[in-house]
């Protein structure tokens, strides 16, 4: 099966509605920039789970960023995804870090940063301490504080594959909530190994055999870079232009690293002047 899909599915005789995604290339794709500690590749792979559900929550053209802050020996971790479900991410980690540590123990005192952009629109962002149990609970926190809708979410990630479900009450005049009760008891059955190995329609059996679930076609998930030599010459040129002249007479050229996916761009003299002049110039990742 393909694993780096995402996809919706509605129960018709509840109000409730899910999502289930998994990932494995994308997921790779990933790691394979970075040489993180297991705790961590763990980590970002159920934050691109994660965010790939969210992003498959929001009703607009733009892009998420779901992003973990802390003063412990991980001091950053981000993916960020869009309505296309395209993600990248990365992480900075500075000490070491036991197999099995937990978000305490990675990210010390911190918190979570949602962040919505839409193409048209105002920005929105979130907050939440990382001070619950596991990623999982601290998005449902986020869900119970931004939208006050019953939200679930499973994560699971192993360094080879990720994936997730999202569980939600749809917004409806009734104030009843077994329904969700019930089907958020019968999805907190489902084990990774599960989520893995199986395909979107035998989770689903698997879990509900005795309720009306419709599942949605499947939408491809896929990791993509946004850097480009056009956008390190930007970010080049937001700098005093005797700071990057100085730089360049004393280093010869000046290299700009993604942290994303490590591609290098270098400029040289004659690149610098046509970045200020206003000239065309194009290059590719080295």
């Amino acid at each position: 099966m393909n694993n780096d899909i995402l996809q919706r599915y509605i129960f018709d005789n509840a109000d409730v509605r899910g999502e289930i995604v998994q990932l494995e290339r994308c997921y790779q794709e990933v790691l394979s920039a970075h040489s993180y500690p297991v705790a961590l590749q763990r980590l970002i792979g159920e934050l691109m789970a994660a965010t790939s559900l969210l992003t498959a929550t929001i009703k607009f053209t733009g892009d998420i960023s779901v992003q973990l802050q802390g003063d412990g020996p991980v001091s950053l971790a981000v993916i960020n995804g869009n309505n296309k479900q395209v993600l990248r991410g990365v992480a900075r980690c500075n000490g070491d870090i036991a197999t099995d540590a937990s978000l305490q123990q990675m990210f010390g005192k911190g918190y979570m940063v949602i962040t919505l952009t839409p193409d048209d629109g105002e920005r929105y962002q979130g907050i939440v301490s990382l001070d619950h149990v596991n990623l999982a609970a601290c998005l449902e926190e986020y869900f119970n504080q931004s939208e006050q809708l019953p939200t679930q979410i499973q994560l699971f990630a192993n360094g080879k594959q990720a994936a997730g479900m999202l569980l939600q009450v749809l917004p409806t005049k009734s104030e009843q909530n077994d329904d969700f009760e019930h089907i958020s008891t019968l999805t907190s059955t489902i084990k990774a190994q599960e989520l893995f190995t199986l395909d979107a329609e035998e989770v689903l059996h698997r879990l509900y055999h005795q309720e009306e679930v419709r599942l949605f076609d499947p939408v491809d998930v896929t990791f993509k870079c946004s850097c480009s030599y056009e956008r390190s010459g930007a970010a080049i040129k937001t700098l005093p232009q005797a700071e990057v002249e100085a730089i360049l007479a004393e280093e010869g050229k000046i290299d700009m690293d993604c942290e994303y996916c490590t591609a290098k761009y270098s400029f040289d003299a004659i690149d610098i002047a046509a970045l200020y002049s206003g000239s065309h110039s194009s290059q590719s990742k080295q």
